[in-house]
């Protein structure tokens, strides 16, 4: 394979090993970074940093600090005083992300060395570990600080679903144009089974406007609208009266109670820390009678709105009973959705009639115009020829 009279040249193998042997483990546990007992160390220009937590765990806690921007005692401070003008919520959901856990904890108190020596994450554990079920407090503090605009937001999505139910049942000008369509069908069906209805179903008024004239130039939604506008306009403008429809269509019940739930277990929650806080000793002396004084005015406000949720269950049912519909079958959000979109196709219709008058009024007009410029020549030529006043002197 090759020419042994060809010597290969000569090598510096000092050199060669220094350039591509395979670099040897050192003795010992330098290289890999752990210590006796499973201790990892990072490296440092002036000192080794002992690491127990994980390190990916780790980094992501000292992420999160960036977001903190204050020192630790400083934020523990601001929980066992629940000042929410120090720390935000998102600062305070970030904080319970990384709260130690029950191993985190132990491994914690299994160390014996000096704690400046430890990582940024653990030493940021231990100033945590110095409050008496951290995790819960911080959680607490979470709940107070979004209480108030959590209560607001529910309280007027309650009253939106209540007041929209109200204005539903209670306008006449919707009453009177649901017994319009009622003996429109009536006419309609005059001489068979269903020619003497005393109801229709919901989901009907969808359909007027798939029913369509004969001549295809119209629907009864259209027919609807005319009928009214000519014989009772006054119910023309019956969405006026169903101020919060729409906004009501945007809320679903099943969303309302999940969020009337957190708002109770909320209070559990503060109840519970409120009563194992009694063993903190000093340390949560301020942050129980703080919380006191929260619990008093927010139980009063929770049971305020729960009297209102229960309230507005009922209004819900209320209203399908009341176009004699199964609130199981054709719950609130099905009601609350047919009628918004009836109103919609009524609007529409009647001003789609509204453009079709003025476009037959305009044809009409032009039509007349071109009769009269068609009898103008006629009364011309039949002897009527104009004469001037002078003319007619001399005559």
């Amino acid at each position: 394979m090759y020419d042994e009279a060809i010597k290969p040249p000569e090598f510096d193998m000092s050199e060669l090993e220094n350039l591509f042997s395979a670099a040897m483990p050192t003795s010992g546990h330098g290289g890999s970074g752990e210590r006796p007992g499973g201790r990892r160390t990072a490296r440092g220009a002036k000192s080794d940093r002992v690491h127990l937590i994980d390190l990916k765990r780790a980094h992501n806690c000292e992420i999160m600090l960036t977001k903190v921007k204050m020192p630790m005692p400083d934020v523990m401070s601001a929980v066992l005083v629940l000042d929410d003008t120090v720390l935000d919520i998102d600062q305070v959901e970030n904080l319970i992300k990384f709260c130690p856990t029950k191993e985190e904890m132990d491994l914690l108190r299994g160390y014996n060395g000096e704690t400046e020596n430890l990582g940024k994450c653990e030493q940021v554990f231990l100033e945590m570990m110095k409050v008496p079920r951290v995790e819960s407090k911080l959680t607490v503090f979470a709940f107070k600080s979004q209480f108030i605009s959590q209560v607001s937001d529910l309280r007027k999505s309650l009253n939106i679903v209540k007041y929209a139910s109200q204005e539903v049942r209670e306008s006449i000008k919707l009453r009177r144009i649901m017994q319009t369509i009622l003996s429109l069908g009536n006419a309609l069906n005059q001489g068979t089974a269903r020619g003497s209805a005393i109801g229709f179903r919901l989901d009907s008024l969808l359909k007027l406007i798939d029913t369509r004239a004969r001549n295809n130039k119209m629907t009864l939604m259209h027919y609807l609208c005319k009928v009214l506008a000519e014989k009772l306009p006054e119910l023309l403008d019956f969405n006026k009266d169903l101020a919060h429809l729409e906004a009501a269509s945007k809320r679903q019940l099943k969303t309302l109670a999940e969020e009337m739930q957190a708002v109770s277990k909320g209070i559990e929650k503060v109840e519970q820390e409120l009563t194992a806080s009694e063993n903190d000793g000093p340390v949560s002396d301020g942050f129980r009678k703080l919380l006191k004084g929260f619990l008093v005015d927010a139980e009063a406000d929770v049971k305020s709105l729960t009297y209102l949720y229960s309230e507005v269950g009922r209004s819900a049912d209320a209203l399908a009973l009341f176009f004699g519909e199964d609130p199981a079958r054709c719950p609130f959000e099905q009601v609350v959705s047919t009628l918004l979109n009836f109103v919609t196709m009524f609007r529409r219709a009647h001003e789609e009639n509204i453009k079709q008058a003025e476009l037959e009024r305009k044809k009409a007009e032009k039509e007349a115009e071109k009769e009269r410029m068609k009898l103008s020549p006629l009364r011309i030529d039949a002897g009527e020829q104009p004469s001037s006043p002078l003319i007619r002197k001399l005559k």
